[in-house]
């Protein structure tokens, strides 16, 4: 939520110079951008972020035509302002710097030693600018044998270990290693970075130096199975799929009901006997085999199939009145659409449109951080290519107009 009243956000104090593209650290920028934090987005000129081009679909303008920009695109880069600049000349790494050296925050996400080259790397910036908090963003991180490999989100959810648990187990039919629908080892990595940077500036509040970070896609990838991986350590069992169900608990589950599918979350053993309450199986409830946890999962084969034959008696509808009047967590399987009507996705406010440079409009999610006294703050839809160049030139580095034409017939800029 935004206030009228409050035009401070947690970061304002913040600026960052974002050299990333893509997801994972567009992802960490944006969050930093919510925050309040002058975001200085970097691109390549004509070019820009990759992902400017990855549509259909497209970001719509005032007249309803589609542009140039896509949606994946909008859906990292909120918050920020774009300016040109051509790193692999000697001018324009001179521009970098310079920026660097008034900022607080570096985020890349290039090849490693591909800025060393280019004399941007963290020993160079923070040699101008000692208190730089400088994060790179790598698939397998800066050190180890696959340190050199390129890799996609698709390769990480694979070897990071989700794909092995994700998906129906084998023998059922259609079952198999799956991936999730999203991207979700550039979110997390993404998510992760924004913590370790706030980490870093809290820390500098305190030793008056920034510091490096080094991210890595597989690192946090492999983070994010916590839960599972640690029964690993434990046991020695490798964790396998249990499709919608759950490994440590029962019913948490997809059931076919007498009009479509829903979702049961018995979460603890008091929601167990509301449960059997809401479905009228009290032989169940009193059944000593289920009336705890430990034995509802080791005796899943055989409770399973009597809960999925009631719950094939009624609807989901008239199921999901039952179970929530009795506090058990349940819920329909939404498609998006379905999602924005929900009353409470609407009274959260979930979803932002925001007026674009070209007088369209560009709807995006809001941010999940609700921070009572400075809150995230929409000011900027994703901008356009290059849109702030000049700007951000002439009043962070005081470049005159002569300065600019030169850097444009240069192709610098």
């Amino acid at each position: 939520m935004t206030s009228s009243t409050q035009a401070v956000g947690a970061l304002s104090h913040v600026r960052v110079l974002d050299l990333s593209r893509v997801l994972a650290g567009p992802w960490a920028t944006q969050n930093l951008a919510d925050l309040g934090a002058e975001v200085i987005k970097v691109e390549r000129p004509s070019v820009g972020d990759d992902t400017r081009s990855w549509g259909p679909p497209w970001i719509r303008d005032d007249d309803g035509e589609y542009t140039q920009d896509s949606t994946y695109y909008a859906a990292a880069n909120r918050g920020k302002k774009s300016i040109t600049v051509d790193i692999a000349s000697s001018e324009g790494q001179e521009l970098i710097r310079a920026l660097a050296a008034i900022s607080d925050v570096v985020v890349e996400n290039y090849k490693i030693g591909d800025l060393k080259r280019y004399g941007l790397d963290y020993e160079a910036l923070s040699a101008i600018n000692p208190r730089l908090v400088y994060c790179s963003i790598t698939g397998y991180g800066q050190t180890g044998p696959s340190s050199h490999k390129p890799g996609y989100d698709f390769v990480f959810q694979a070897q990071g270990g989700l794909m092995s648990i994700t998906g129906e187990r084998d023998e059922v039919p259609g079952g198999g290693a799956q991936k999730v629908g999203i991207a979700i080892a550039d979110v997390i990595t993404g998510m992760y970075s924004s913590i370790a940077i706030l980490a870093a500036l809290n820390h500098r509040e305190v030793s008056g130096r920034g510091q490096y970070i080094d991210m890595a896609l597989l690192d946090c990838l492999v983070a994010l199975g916590g839960n599972q991986v640690t029964g690993y350590f434990s046991s020695g069992k490798v964790p396998f799929r249990y499709g919608n169900a759950h490994a440590s608990l029962v019913p948490y589950q997809v059931f076919q009901t007498l009009g479509g599918s829903m979702v049961v979350a018995v979460g603890n053993d008091a929601q167990w006997q509301k449960y059997c309450e809401a479905i009228e199986r009290p032989d169940l409830a009193a059944d000593a085999r289920w009336t705890k946890v430990t034995g509802r999962v080791t005796g899943r084969e055989t409770l399973i199939p009597e809960l999925a034959k009631t719950m094939l008696t009624r609807t989901a509808d008239q199921w999901i009145e039952r179970l929530e009047s009795l506090g058990v967590p349940c819920g329909r399987i939404n498609d998006y659409k379905q999602v924005f009507e929900d009353p409470q996705v609407i009274h959260r406010g979930l979803r932002v449109d925001l007026p674009t440079e070209d007088g369209g409009m560009v709807s995006t999610i809001a941010s999940p951080l609700r921070l009572m006294g400075t809150p995230v703050q929409y000011k900027l839809a994703p901008p356009k290519l290059g849109s702030s160049t000049e700007e951000l030139l002439k009043q962070l580095l005081g470049k005159s107009d002569q300065d600019i034409l030169r850097y444009r017939t240069a192709n610098v800029i």
